[in-house]
């Protein structure tokens, strides 16, 4: 057992903060042996119920679920902050001759652990992930992940047309390898496997139709992919799936839209798209630090609240620019403002923080396990240091409610904030 004294944030089911200025955390093993909440509230009412515990006591730290980041790209890490004209000559020129270097296990392994840790510095806990098109990215991916005991999800990337040589990858194999890597790692300790069609301009009507064969089969596992970030891709979309009423829609016709299923971007819509992502109960990885690199566009939060889709927030490394959730959820802020319609909407600290824990959480189909504190949720959190930097210091003082204190760390955090992270009930920094 393990019992955390400090500020306290979490969420309420209908997304409401619930903070406690004084509260209490307790770690231990459920029923099943698994290490979850099994205490939280204010100290005040719990304190005579851990008399006999040790409790270590974190004075001017706030306690927070783990982030979330719903799509990243780990085979990117050493890509994040390389200039380029736009999206595809981005890719062209800087992510796939790099990715073309994870045939080699040793390299895989050794970025996988520079990634992890870069996410566990950050405080992040879990992640969905692209790795690339060689199966032994996987491998190495899972298996570092699974020795820091996280709960993360990734799959090999799907991409059999329109990549050079070192990425690309043959249908038939592709799939053989996708459903054999789902036998080896999805359920695996805290691991989970998504099928990762890289985009649909990637991928052959073949592979496109095989990947969502095995959706079918495996209805489990995740789908991840992206969707809609730029308009020259939404037209390179178009001119090659003719059949398709939208980019979306590609992906509906190929029986790749379902729970579970999480698509990146998604800037580009109309209300029918956003329709179908709300029908069928897929979920937008919103990535604005990507986005306004890459110049690719705005996710529209007014248009995913109106017609009522789900949505939370990822870096989209190494387009995006930075681990950080601050400067994450601070993007998206901006983005929010300015959306694709007028007025756009202004995002509160507790709603940006939501979308990226348990609000990410609720999109990837893990609502109560990851991303919060409530009782017999899995124990990953992060302690942050409310005086990490002097400014933050000064401006945290002055905080007179929830939303200043939140805002304050998302204006003026970064990872010297992030003081230590809690995995699987373990002090992992």
């Amino acid at each position: 057992m393990q019992a955390l004294r400090a500020a306290l944030l979490r969420f309420a089911d209908d997304g409401t903060p619930l903070y406690e200025r004084d509260g209490l955390v307790v770690f231990g093993p459920d029923a099943e042996g698994r290490q979850v909440v099994r205490a939280v509230g204010a100290w005040s009412q719990l304190a005579d119920r851990v008399a006999g515990l040790a409790v270590r006591h974190l004075p001017g730290r706030l306690i927070a679920p783990g982030f979330i980041d719903l799509h990243i790209h780990y085979p990117q890490t050493d890509v994040i902050g390389s200039p380029a004209e736009g999206l595809l000559p981005w890719l062209e020129n800087y992510t796939f001759p790099h990715e073309s270097r994870f045939d080699d296990p040793a390299y895989a392994s050794e970025i996988a652990a520079v990634f992890l840790d870069e996410l566990l510095r950050n405080g992040v806990t879990t992640a969905l992930t692209f790795c690339t098109s060689h199966p032994q990215s996987v491998d190495a991916f899972m298996g570092a992940a699974q020795r820091r005991r996280m709960r993360m999800i990734g799959g090999k990337v799907l991409q059999d047309r329109h990549s050079p040589d070192g990425v690309r990858d043959e249908t038939e194999q592709s799939l053989r390898d996708t459903e054999a890597l789902i036998g080896r790692w999805h359920g695996t300790a805290r691991l989970g496997y998504a099928i990762t069609p890289r985009f649909a301009p990637s991928c052959t009507e073949a592979q496109l139709r095989g990947a969502g064969e095995l959706a079918a089969q495996y209805p489990d596992v995740w789908i991840q992919s992206h969707v809609a970030e730029n308009r020259d891709e939404v037209r390179w979309a178009r001119e090659l799936f003719p059949q398709a009423r939208s980019y979306l829609d590609v992906y509906r016709g190929f029986g790749l839209l379902r729970e579970r299923a999480v698509y990146a971007h998604c800037n580009h819509f109309d209300d029918e798209d956003r329709a179908l992502m709300r029908d069928t109960g897929a979920a937008a990885a919103v990535s604005p630090t990507s986005n306004l690199f890459l110049g690719s566009g705005f996710f529209d939060f007014e248009g995913a609240q109106r017609v009522g889709f789900q949505h939370g927030l990822a870096s989209d490394v190494g387009g995006g620019t930075s681990f950080n959730p601050f400067h994450t959820m601070l993007a998206a802020y901006y983005a929010g403002r300015e959306g694709q319609t007028k007025p756009g909407v202004s995002l509160t600290p507790s709603r940006l923080w939501w979308l990226h824990t348990a609000g990410a959480a609720r999109a990837l189909g893990l609502e109560g396990v990851v991303g919060n504190l409530q009782p017999g949720c899995e124990a990953d959190c992060v302690v942050i240091d409310l005086q990490a930097a002097p400014l933050l210091g000064r401006r945290v003082a002055q905080a007179r409610s929830l939303e200043e204190l939140l805002f304050a760390l998302i204006v003026l955090g970064d990872d010297r904030a992030t003081e230590q992270v809690w995995v699987d009930g373990h002090a992992a920094t």
